[in-house]
């Protein structure tokens, strides 16, 4: 007789399959719907409990950021379209056999959904690579072409001009 129920016990084979799977992008509620896989909160029990599995899940989910900006392009160049239907029956291009595609606003809006969701979890799993973030530094070389070092100092705007004046002087 077949044992019922779902894995509860971590071994190598099951850790590599999950890990497969949340690398090309499969969320782990999807994962742990499989009868075949382990439920999620034996997941999060797991990544609590075991440094190893922790570590697997956090590098194939930064993995899973690469995948779905993958998916940005195909969404955006094929999936605006949807079947031409008339009268309920979809109307079939005569070589192929497939139903024609045609644009709607509704399939552009839903395709623009999933590629701006899927920017917005890439930009979290990697923002490194993906996220938005601009930095910008600067270093000033003196005429040898070595570091300087500058020092700027904020003045309260209530200060008598005077007293500035007279500060700078003395030093």
């Amino acid at each position: 007789m077949a044992k019922q129920g779902r894995p509860t016990k971590l071994n190598n084979a099951l850790q590599a399959r999950i890990m497969a799977r949340l690398a090309v992008g499969e969320s782990l509620r999807s994962v742990c719907r499989d009868p075949k896989m382990p439920g999620m909160t034996t997941v999060f029990r797991w990544l609590a409990s075991n440094p190893d599995f922790r570590e697997q899940y956090e590098l194939a989910k930064a993995e899973s950021a690469d995948a779905y900006a993958d998916e940005i392009v195909d969404i955006a160049d094929n999936e605006a379209c949807t079947d031409l239907i008339i009268d309920g029956v979809p109307v079939l291009d005569p070589e192929t056999g497939q139903p024609y595609k045609v644009v709607t606003a509704s399939g552009v809006q839903h395709a623009r959904l999933r590629v701006d969701a899927r920017k917005w979890v890439s930009s979290k799993l990697k923002p490194k690579k993906y996220g938005d973030k601009v930095t910008t530094e600067h270093q000033a070389l003196d005429e040898k072409g070595d570091a300087t070092n500058w020092q700027i100092e904020f003045v309260n705007a209530d200060h008598n001009l005077r007293d500035i004046n007279e500060k700078a002087k003395s030093k």
